[in-house]
């Protein structure tokens, strides 16, 4: 439901980082290519980034970006238990985004996330994160929420027409 409220003429990349268990044959960028107008991708390690584009993280995975606007891709160790983490790709985000950056927190059932949305708040970007009332895990939002640093709080069906409002500007009546 975010994804879908975003148009396919976003001025930005987005960055998609999900828990999953590696796999031989991830189809998140198949069912993602039917629900959102941005162009998703399982980037490869150097792919370069660029407006429109969804960058999901390959399962397995840690995926950052470098000042030369590629993604790299790491196998270093797990964070929260997690790999891809989203702390790993929100700290890269907002060293390289700075305030243009946004960070987003959904529903999930551990800690990950909440140290990078403190990153990106240093670092003067916009931080957001589900209401935990409507998360169907809500231990990701409330762990960031308890860092003080999230700006917005939002119900799922909020949440995408709130980003795209943000970086697109708010629509004409």
């Amino acid at each position: 439901r975010v994804l879908e409220a975003l148009p396919s003429s976003l001025p930005v990349p987005v960055f998609l980082v999900l828990h999953q268990r590696p796999a031989l044959d991830s189809r998140l960028v198949d069912i993602l290519e039917r629900r959102s107008p941005l162009t998703p991708v399982s980037p490869e390690d150097k792919t370069g980034v660029a407006p429109g584009y969804l960058y999901v993280a390959p399962p397995g995975y840690h995926m950052l970006v470098n000042r030369d606007l590629r993604i790299a891709l790491g196998v270093y160790k797990h964070v929260h238990y997690s790999r891809p983490s989203i702390d790993e790709t929100f700290f890269s985000v907002g060293h390289i985004y700075g305030a243009g950056a946004t960070g987003v927190i959904l529903t999930g059932a551990n800690e990950d996330g909440a140290a990078g949305i403190g990153y990106i708040a240093r670092r003067g970007g916009t931080t957001v994160a589900q209401d935990p009332a409507g998360a169907e895990a809500p231990m990701m939002p409330e762990a960031a929420l308890a860092t003080g640093y999230v700006q917005y709080a939002l119900p799922t069906d909020e949440l995408g027409r709130f980003l795209r409002d943000r970086i697109v500007g708010t629509p004409e009546a």
